[in-house]
């Protein structure tokens, strides 16, 4: 696990293989994404790292409701009471009533490949297969949204799931896109900005026109769900994916 402070108050955590965000003001911290269910201590340890409780927690905000993203949130809502918010659109995926994952077969049929076969059993080891939803989840408003530290945006982008967001942080000029797209992930050889393989969308096609669509915001600091931060025009890491 790697912490980094990309913007005042922004921390970027790197975990094993899923990241995540503590956002942090005068008013207090909110989580974006929560890694995979075995990562429950490390992010605790990456709260309390920082100073802070994990009990206070004002939310934990859901790009999207793989359970590579969503491993804490029942824990958090359980244990803390802390809210776990999320797009309306993907208010079904998060609380576990419908299901827009990768599934075993896909894997399987790829598993002869080598970063295929590892990242099977890291996900295995991470406990993924025994994920409990948040069945408390909310749907958040724009207005609860920027109640909260940070001020956070969320940018509908569906493809990947059918309510994916990214959350754009526009008063540091910083964007968490998720897995809208990523810097790297342990089944691809490549590093810089690039879309995920298509059996991890729901919508392949959407999920890069939806990329495509962050184009136009404006942010220099791009934080994603797999691989390394990135400072750069969001515009210019958009330019560089292909399907």
């Amino acid at each position: 696990m790697n912490i980094s402070e990309q913007a005042p108050g922004i921390f970027f955590v790197e975990g094993p293989a899923s990241n995540w965000l503590i956002v942090r003001d005068a008013s207090g911290f909110v989580l974006i994404d929560g890694g995979y269910p075995g990562d429950r201590d490390l992010v605790l340890e990456s709260i309390r790292g920082l100073g802070l409780k994990p009990s206070d927690a004002k939310a934990m905000l859901i790009t999207h409701g793989h359970v590579d993203h969503t491993g804490s949130a029942a824990y958090f809502s359980r244990t803390f009471g802390t809210p776990i918010l999320c797009s309306p659109g993907e208010l079904p995926h998060v609380q576990g009533k419908v299901r827009h994952q990768v599934t075993f077969g896909q894997v399987l049929v790829r598993a002869w490949r080598p970063r295929v076969f590892r990242w099977m059993l890291h996900v295995i080891k991470a406990k993924a297969l025994q994920a409990e939803p948040p069945t408390r989840a909310e749907a958040w408003t724009a207005e609860r949204l920027h109640s909260l530290p940070g001020r956070p945006q969320a940018i509908p982008l569906p493809g990947h799931t059918p309510g994916n967001v990214a959350l754009l942080l526009p008063e540091a000029g910083v964007v968490a896109v998720g897995d809208t797209f990523v810097t790297g992930h342990p089944i691809s050889s490549k590093s810089g900005p690039q879309m995920l393989h298509r059996m991890y969308h729901s919508d392949p096609a959407a999920a890069l026109a939806s990329a495509r669509q962050l184009e136009g915001v404006q942010a220099n600091v791009i934080l994603p769900g797999h691989g390394p931060a990135l400072h750069l025009p969001l515009a210019e890491a958009v330019a560089a994916l292909q399907a």
